[in-house]
């Protein structure tokens, strides 16, 4: 058999593209395209006439790939996504729970999907009928009596209800100046009563992690607006002076508003109305399972007490003589929020998990919710450090303390479950837990996950006892190691350059480019 000989210098070999996939610029080539067009059967148009100086005559840096080339990529990225339905999301505060499928078919209903919201009442009324079942549904698990829709996430749910509770005490004569909040509230929480125009107060907590009342008598004056308060708070500490609490406000009449971000630790075992809270926001992808973030599914309902239906935003959905309209007469509202009517789609979503659950589902799921949290915390106390004893809701924080001995920070072990498969839990947060670990299972994950999670993270807490830098330089199994994440945050690099805008062409040598 013939000697095989290379020609030239054999390069080295690497992994394949898919273990370290580039920019789909990087892949561009001149001239290719995924696609062939017919010639044109009917006279061309000029651009130009119709659009005058407005055309655009280069079209910049656009890749130029193959068909397969381009679905390759992007399946390949695909593939570098976690997601819910590869493994649990422990993020602790921002309850990553499964949207149950049926919900999303329910959605695509060509009736429910195709509707446009400016299409004649006449022609809406499963819409609206949608909207309004949903609504009364809400109403019941608050215990509130009015609710609104229209915001499309739960920050965007406190600013409407601050607007509400301003625009009830301008109504009075007196906008008042401030609004108190405590410590272990959600950190949206402060900018929200600043855009809207308050003062904001800090309000600590005492040693369970909770309100201190002495403190809030000291602070509670006629110049309080309202208190803005997370319940279950963001340590997963449910508030059990609750009620004592809106005492102390309503005595000076200013209002309790609640972030209602953990209501997934409340649903069917407790109402917000029933220990008097005035007006609440409700995440609906985090409680009533809808897709959750992205910056456009969201939704934040807002539900109020009587006394602030009145600046409820425009419209409401009412029923009249057994059909459904919108209501716009209302003078003393603070307007329109969202474009249209809201979020629909989830609307859809978060009705069909609450029919599909009936009232005892709902609770079910709430239990479900706490037990997985607790049985964490049960599994993992001693190991790390618990800062608060008080009992634990549908989350538990614990702290790095323990492991910092070691230089290992609460960020390095987030890194290092990376490398067993797992999402990181929500890191450093809340603030008045320094090197917080927040884990939040939410009701979803089975016996069996939960232990994966408590194994691994049984053996990074061993790692840290005996080869602590294996954590500090985590992850390691990843396409990508740890970043500058110092760099990252001080100068980003948002965009693609390419080589022609550095002033290069496509004849200068590749190791220029």
């Amino acid at each position: 058999m013939a000697e095989q000989k290379f020609v030239g210098t054999p390069r080295k070999a690497t992994t394949h593209v898919n273990q370290n996939e580039g920019l789909i610029f990087e892949k561009s080539s001149p001239g290719k395209k995924a696609y062939r067009l017919d010639e044109l059967d009917v006279p061309a148009v000029d651009a130009g006439a119709l659009l005058g100086k407005s055309v655009r005559k280069d079209y910049g840096s656009l890749p130029e790939l193959s068909e397969i080339e381009i679905v390759r990529h992007f399946t390949r990225l695909s593939t570098w996504n976690y997601a819910i339905d590869l493994g649990m999301f422990p993020l602790g505060s921002c309850t990553m729970k499964y949207n149950g499928r049926v919900n999303e078919a329910v959605s695509r209903f060509e009736g429910i999907a195709d509707a446009h919201p400016y299409q004649p009442e006449s022609l809406s009324q499963g819409t609206l009928g949608i909207m309004h079942d949903l609504s009364q549904y809400l109403i019941e698990i608050t215990g509130m009596d009015a609710i609104t829709l229209q915001p499309a996430a739960g920050a965007h749910g406190e600013f409407t209800g601050i607007l509400m509770i301003r625009a009830y005490h301008e109504s009075k004569g007196n906008a008042r100046k401030k609004i108190l909040i405590p410590d272990s509230a959600h950190g949206t929480n402060p900018a929200t009563a600043a855009v809207v125009g308050y003062q904001v107060q800090n309000l600590k907590s005492n040693a369970e992690g909770m309100v201190d009342l002495a403190e809030l008598e000291k602070l509670v004056d006629e110049d309080t607006a309202a208190l803005m308060l997370t319940n279950p708070s963001t340590i997963g500490v449910f508030e059990s002076d609750i009620h004592k609490i809106a005492d102390i406000l309503h005595a000076k009449g200013a209002l309790l508003y609640m972030d209602g971000a953990n209501m997934n630790a409340l649903v069917g075992k407790t109402r917000p109305g029933d220990f008097n809270v005035d007006v609440m926001h409700l995440n609906l992808h985090k409680t009533f399972s809808t897709p959750h973030g992205g910056g456009g599914p969201g939704s934040g309902p807002v539900a109020c007490k009587a006394i602030l239906e009145p600046f409820l935003p425009s419209p409401v959905v009412v029923k009249k003589d057994n059909k459904f309209a919108l209501d716009y007469n209302r003078p003393q509202s603070v307007g329109r929020v969202r474009a249209f009517y809201g979020n629909f789609g989830m609307f859809v979503r978060a009705l069909a998990y609450t029919l599909a659950n009936g009232y005892d589902g709902l609770r079910l799921t709430t239990e479900d919710a706490v037990l997985n949290a607790n049985y964490i915390r049960a599994k993992l106390e001693g190991i790390f450090d618990l800062p608060f004893k008080t009992r634990s809701m549908h989350e538990v924080v614990f702290s790095d303390k323990l492991q910092s001995k070691n230089g290992v920070k609460t960020g390095d072990m987030g890194k290092r479950l990376i490398d067993y498969g797992f999402h990181a839990y929500t890191v450093s947060f809340p603030l008045i837990v320094p090197g917080a670990m927040m884990i939040e299972p939410t009701e979803s994950e089975s016996r069996e996950e939960l232990d994966l999670l408590i194994d691994a993270l049984q053996q990074i807490a061993r790692e840290a006892e005996e080869n602590p830098n294996l954590v500090k330089t985590a992850p390691h199994t990843t396409r990508i190691r740890r970043l500058d994440e110092t760099t990252a945050a001080r100068k980003p690099v948002l965009r693609w350059k390419g080589p022609e805008q550095d002033g290069l062409t496509r004849d200068t040598p590749s190791k220029e480019w």
